[in-house]
């Protein structure tokens, strides 16, 4: 008995059999273009989505037809759709896309922010769906005429997976926490939220648990079973259960989950109040999120530049670190998110010497993301006390100079995890449970201990941090 799990995520859409002992094998891997069409705007081709989508579902099948099929979603990344004909009639706007910014900054002027903070648990931030939807109703004129005509559908990428898969307009409550729109004390649609931003609240779908029949896939045979976050399904995979219980994964950005036994206040400087999950005829259970927009991606780009050939060339490091005494980075080429929410801060080296080349640059970058996470993780902290040892996974849990820097940072254990396809797991673990059997979520890794952080480093880059919010407030 094998659960299949597709893990659609920011870069590529895979397809992973998850086995009853919680072990995967991967049968699809399929990137997607990222579309950069003007400064700040990251877009995707949502027909692209659906077909590395329905490949996925081809692989898995002739693999060896899969019990139940779960899917996990980017989280706030949204389109519009034609509901008569599927069409998508927007690309989607990634959870990065910042063109919203201006129009966040006003809300924010105008006093909204405490009504959004009180009602969806989010600060303003282009970040979350609200906004990005909006926008489509403003700027594209096929959206309007839609909407005039009642077959207008808005929502995040898994509505319109779903609705193209399975021909049911539905999204899931985890997912529906991150666009601003959802009261998360109802976890129903809120009239003021979808007025304030401007969501006709007819044209989005109804709002449903993470688990349960959700109907079959077309033309395959599967039924659907789970539908969440990807960094909610992470956290399941991760064995998370109790408040306190937490994960960090580092993919494109860096998030850092726990699961808390209530819902937590939302504060304008502070980590998210959302939902872990929710599985079928049960309540839903809490969490706290705060992340770093920029973790792999801020790597990848630096690959990009040429600071480095091979991932070996940057697993270790000789000396002292090099925010110490050398640059600093901020990883904010997204802007900062927790506990800053900052998007008009844009990354940056500070302390570059004639002295200073590509290997101790690539030092400072993995620094900065450690540095940034554990700032993330303190604040939380405040909110939940955590588990011990924290457990992390993603791409750059492969990196052994990052890991252990992440341990000082954190002050605090670190678990790095066995099985790099947590968030399969934990997509294919709650599809199971919906389908009435079993998948293991095992806690197994490399325990990497803390130790003490050179005096004056974290000082160093709070102020490198400080630099870079201060030179884009002066425009």
């Amino acid at each position: 008995m094998t659960i299949l799990a597709i893990d659609q995520g920011t870069t590529t859409t895979r397809a992973v059999l998850v086995g009853p002992d919680g072990g995967t094998r991967i049968v699809a891997s399929l990137p997607h273009r990222q579309i950069h069409p003007a400064p700040g705007h990251v877009e995707h081709d949502p027909e692209e989505l659906i077909r590395n989508l329905r490949s996925c579902l081809d692989a898995a099948r002739a693999a060896g037809a899969p019990f139940a099929v779960g899917i996990d979603n980017q989280g706030e990344s949204c389109l519009a759709w034609d509901a008569v004909t599927g069409e998508a009639i927007s690309p989607v706007l990634v959870w990065q896309d910042d063109r919203t910014r201006d129009v966040v900054d006003r809300l924010r002027a105008d006093g909204a922010e405490d009504m959004v903070l009180a009602r969806a648990g989010l600060p303003l931030d282009p970040y979350f769906s609200a906004s990005k939807l909006a926008w489509i109703l403003r700027e594209i004129p096929a959206a309007r005429r839609l909407a005039g005509q009642g077959r207008l559908r808005l929502g995040t990428t898994d509505a319109f997976f779903r609705d193209r898969l399975t021909g049911r307009f539905e999204t899931d409550v985890t997912t529906a926490s991150r666009t601003a729109l959802m009261n998360l004390d109802s976890c129903d649609w809120d009239p003021e939220l979808c007025r304030l931003f401007g969501v006709p609240i007819e044209a989005l779908p109804p709002i449903g648990p993470s688990t349960g029949d959700f109907g079959a896939l077309a033309g395959t045979g599967l039924r659907l079973t789970a539908s969440l976050v990807d960094q909610q399904a992470s956290l399941y995979g991760h064995g998370c259960r109790q408040a306190g219980d937490g994960k960090i994964t580092f993919g494109t950005g860096g998030f850092a989950l726990v699961v808390t036994d209530r819902r937590m206040a939302a504060g304008r400087d502070g980590p998210l109040p959302t939902i872990a999950w929710q599985k079928a005829g049960e309540a839903p259970v809490h969490a706290l999120e705060g992340g770093v927009y920029c973790a792999a991606s801020a790597v990848n780009w630096a690959q990009g530049l040429g600071l480095f050939a091979g991932h070996d060339d940057i697993s270790a490091f000789d000396g002292a670190p090099a925010t110490l005494d050398g640059p600093v980075f901020v990883p904010a080429l997204a802007g900062l998110a927790c506990p800053h929410w900052d998007r008009r801060a844009r990354g940056a080296w500070l302390g570059l010497g004639l002295d200073t080349g590509p290997r101790r640059m690539m030092q400072a970058l993995l620094e900065g993301v450690a540095l940034s996470m554990a700032g993330v993780v303190a604040v939380i902290a405040r909110h939940q006390s955590l588990a011990h040892p924290i457990p992390i996974d993603g791409g750059m849990a492969a990196n052994g100079y990052f890991c252990r820097m992440l341990a000082d940072c954190l002050e605090r254990p670190v678990i790095v995890s066995d099985e790099p396809e947590l968030t399969a797991v934990g997509t294919a673990a709650l599809a199971a449970e919906a389908a009435g059997v079993t998948v293991a979520t095992p806690r197994r890794g490399r325990r990497i201990d803390p130790r003490p952080l050179p005096p004056g480093l974290r000082a160093r880059f709070d102020a490198a941090r400080a630099a870079v919010q201060a030179f884009a407030a002066a425009g």
